[in-house]
């Protein structure tokens, strides 16, 4: 079955969230759709942690002499121009032909960070290209196979990347019943796995591909991507404060 993604290229006016996505779900396959959009289970993780951050509040200081905010900041040494970066997401190319690509330009162009994926739609090495000079991070879900993660860390180290995002919380798919409702596989390969195999994550749903992942992460992974990498890593997906 044949997968059509957006072309689309123009400038769009995002008047806010909710009502950015009530646009793109009357324009995008609903099962690309449902996977962008949804949590696992009954997502009460998603709504929790969507409460959650509502409740963050920012307390603006007063009589403090200023006359212009400015936003810029640094991680790891790097300038950025915004607190906010990009976090890392499979699969950009179920939105739009360009994947990545497009993402790690608009990214650069508001002077923040890029994070790819290993399970996105494009190579990372095309996805560097596409923003040089422009900083960019790259996660790593580790593999059972040791040569499938040192040829990952060593291309994304080739290709220039900061540091490696490490995910330690996904070593099984969650239930989606989003995903279950619509059906959906991931209808688009995915290069940075077609690039070591041939497995290539086209016509799989995300727990048959996390299948092939590690499940029994210990503390000495860390290091082992830290002494292979050569680059700070971060560990994404703490939960507990014990841990």
């Amino acid at each position: 079955m044949t997968y059509y993604t957006s072309m689309e290229e123009h400038p769009i006016e995002i008047l806010n969230l909710p009502s950015l996505e009530e646009r793109v779900k009357a324009n995008l396959d609903r099962g690309a759709f449902g996977y962008i959009r949804g949590g696992s289970e009954d997502e009460w993780t998603l709504r929790e942690n969507t409460r959650a951050f509502d409740d963050l509040q920012i307390i603006p200081r007063v009589l403090q002499g200023l006359s212009g905010a400015d936003l810029s900041t640094s991680i790891f040494g790097i300038p950025l121009k915004t607190p906010v970066i990009e976090a890392p997401s499979a699969a950009h190319g179920l939105a739009h032909v360009k994947g990545e690509v497009d993402t790690a330009i608009g990214t650069a162009m508001a002077g923040s960070l890029f994070s790819l994926s290993t399970y996105g739609s494009t190579d990372l090495t095309e996805v560097a290209a596409a923003a040089p000079g422009a900083p960019q991070f790259f996660q790593l879900y580790m593999s059972k196979d040791d040569g499938f993660n040192a040829f990952l860390v060593n291309k994304a180290v080739k290709a220039g990347v900061k540091a490696i995002i490490l995910t330690v919380d996904s070593t099984l798919g969650g239930y989606r019943e989003e995903d279950v409702r619509n059906h959906f596989q991931f209808p688009l390969p995915m290069p940075n796995l077609a690039a070591y195999s041939s497995q290539d994550g086209a016509g799989k749903g995300i727990a048959e591909i996390y299948a092939a992942a590690k499940q029994d992460f210990v503390p000495s992974d860390i290091e082992k991507i830290k002494a292979l990498s050569g680059l700070p890593v971060l560990v994404k997906g703490i939960q507990s404060p014990e841990d």
